[in-house]
């Protein structure tokens, strides 16, 4: 397991939330040192494909983009705002995420093993050494050689799949915690040195380290909610054991899939705590770089509705699919470009007025 989770020194455990803001302060004190100026080696190989010549790295590249903009259409779209080698970037972060996501639910995942995960771990920190096994990795490999990204939450997502392969269940929500900051909080740690801090922000960098991880959070909070029923017919349970108990429900009540007054009263109490990490990521997106928001405002606005789309499913997680609708997408991608162009000293102005 990563170190996030481990403790040798004999002292009590941290919690799962004091262990992750370790890992922040770890990645904000390398965004603050000055720039590196490092490129991939010039003898750098990728088999027997000369992988150093820019058109091949265009070509991995471009084709990052293009998974990109087949899986996440409004992401991608944002991104044709930023420059284009924050873009490039950002592509290659986020295809290396989709690839490591699809190794527990892709079409293989049921041949994929411990070994399996270790292998491609191996494969991450080669290409952290600037020796990319294939095309998307050498994409990968360049990028983290030109932005000050740092390897552990990468491993980090690694842990989370790890977990999916033998923890069905979740006792409290610190155990919950961990697991969403392994498998989407992550994501925000490994953006935020692609995106940039906005050069008029007065924020700390860990603080808005701690804003993208918060997005993170919600997201996938709000995957879990929405995704109770799909992951029941699976055997697995997302949500914290204790608070089912507090409100009087078991495993029994989500297997049998019954919308009670019971379940609702759960649900609220459930969608309350993603919107306050909701809440809290919106002010982290105000100290992004102008050319950065436009897709994080897009991802955080349209996941919200989902939780809207809950409620107005009446709970029912079990056999109806909460979605944003095509039309709510088309007004909420000018509503995020609209945030994002807005100067961040009157949206801050807005936000605390």
């Amino acid at each position: 397991m990563s170190n996030v989770a481990t403790d040798h020194d004999g002292r009590p455990p941290l919690s799962s939330e004091q262990r992750v803001y370790n890992v922040i302060l770890k990645q904000a004190a390398l965004v603050d040192k000055p720039p590196k100026s490092r490129s991939l080696p010039s003898d750098l190989a990728l088999d027997s494909i000369p992988v150093t010549t820019k058109n091949l790295l265009n070509e991995a590249y471009d084709r990052c983009g293009e998974v990109c903009a087949e899986y996440a259409k409004t992401f991608y779209l944002g991104t044709l705002l930023m420059t284009p080698e924050r873009r490039k970037a950002i592509w290659a972060i986020y295809v290396w995420c989709r690839r490591t996501d699809e190794l527990v639910d892709g079409p293989n995942a049921s041949q994929i093993t411990p070994t399996a995960l270790n292998r491609w771990e191996q494969r991450l920190e080669r290409a952290f050494e600037g020796q990319p096994y294939d095309m998307l990795d050498a994409a990968l490999a360049e990028t983290v050689l030109k932005f000050p990204v740092d390897i552990q939450p990468f491993r980090d997502m690694i842990n989370g799949m790890r977990m999916d392969l033998f923890k069905s269940r979740y006792f409290n929500f610190d155990e919950l915690y961990l697991y969403c900051y392994y498998v989407a909080g992550t994501v925000g740690l490994m953006s935020v040195p692609i995106m940039g801090i906005d050069p008029g922000s007065k924020a700390s960098t860990e603080s808005v380290y701690n804003a993208a991880l918060a997005l993170g959070i919600a997201n996938q909070l709000t995957n879990i909610l929405r995704d109770v029923g799909e992951d029941a017919s699976r055997g697995r349970i997302y949500l914290p054991q204790d608070e089912l108990e507090q409100f009087g429900l078991s495993d029994d009540d989500i297997f049998a899939g019954v919308v009670t007054d019971k379940w609702r009263a759960f649900m609220k109490d459930q969608i309350k705590r993603a919107r306050i990490f909701f809440k809290q990521a919106e002010m982290g997106v105000l100290e992004l770089d102008k050319d950065s928001r436009w897709p994080v405002w897009a991802s955080l606005l349209l996941y919200e509705q989902i939780l809207d789309s809950i409620e107005a499913n009446d709970y029912d997680n079990f056999t109806k699919r909460a979605y944003v609708g095509k039309w709510k997408k088309l007004i909420t991608v000018p509503v995020a470009y609209v945030r994002a162009v807005v100067p961040p000293s009157v949206t801050r102005l807005a936000a605390t007025g």
